[in-house]
């Protein structure tokens, strides 16, 4: 069966109309896959937030307990004693302006990107080319930080950095099509609970509004909301 037909089957299969408790979801989003290859997971949260308003943003960093599924390669910018440090927490490269300047040159082949402080003077001029991407360091995410040892084993162990996009819409992988049920809900989990630590004190009504689950290629399968509070 071709691709197109593939799909096609597991929308039909899908029921939208249908809001699951998070178990049965994870069970659906893994049945609903169907890909040749070991799919992503993704969750997308509404939040009902303004972020047009700089009080309503949403933003932060969480250790996924059982991981995403995916090697992490994790770029530090520091100097002195701080490049062994990253260096035996396992980062994958280390330096200052010599990666500066390759990456000036569009050499993009990493995922993370720590920062020592008094590194964001040279880090700062690359602003254009990691802001859009996600990946420029930022201290409210813990990756601007002299703490380069912490950074490095919690983006190797699955740090998911998340920030409300202007639809107030939360996007965030939370493994594979190969994890069972049970970490895939527990990474859920953690997820929604960074989100409500990170609720703005001016965020008014209901604040989870809806929780989809999705494959890279497979349909969205809702979640009730209700069935997966968490507290702040």
């Amino acid at each position: 069966m071709k691709t197109g037909r593939r799909r096609a089957a597991a929308i039909e299969a899908a029921n939208r109309g249908e809001r699951y408790t998070l178990a049965e979801a994870c069970r659906r989003v893994k049945e609903l896959s169907f890909a040749r290859f070991d799919e992503s997971v993704d969750l997308a949260v509404r939040l009902g937030v303004n972020p047009k308003h700089a009080d309503q943003m949403v933003r932060g960093a969480v250790v996924l307990p059982h991981g995403t599924g995916k090697v992490n390669r994790v770029l530090v910018f520091a100097k002195g004693e701080k490049v062994a440090e990253a260096e035996e927490a396992g980062a994958d490269y280390v330096g200052g302006d010599e990666l500066v300047a390759k990456i000036t040159e569009g050499w993009l082949e990493f995922d993370t990107v720590v920062a020592t402080p008094d590194m964001m003077g040279q880090v700062g001029r690359l602003g254009r080319v990691l802001g859009p991407r996600g990946l420029m360091p930022n201290p409210k995410v813990g990756t601007v930080t002299f703490d380069v040892s912490k950074a490095v084993r919690d983006a190797k162990a699955g740090k998911v950095e998340f920030r409300v996009e202007r639809a107030g819409i939360v996007h965030a992988p939370v493994g594979k099509r190969s994890f069972d049920e049970a970490h895939l809900a527990a990474n859920v989990l953690a997820i929604l609970g960074a989100l409500m630590k990170a609720k703005p004190s001016s965020a008014k009504g209901t604040y989870v509004r809806s929780v989809t689950l999705s494959s890279t290629m497979g349909p969205g399968v809702r979640i009730d909301p209700t069935s997966v509070e968490v507290e702040a």
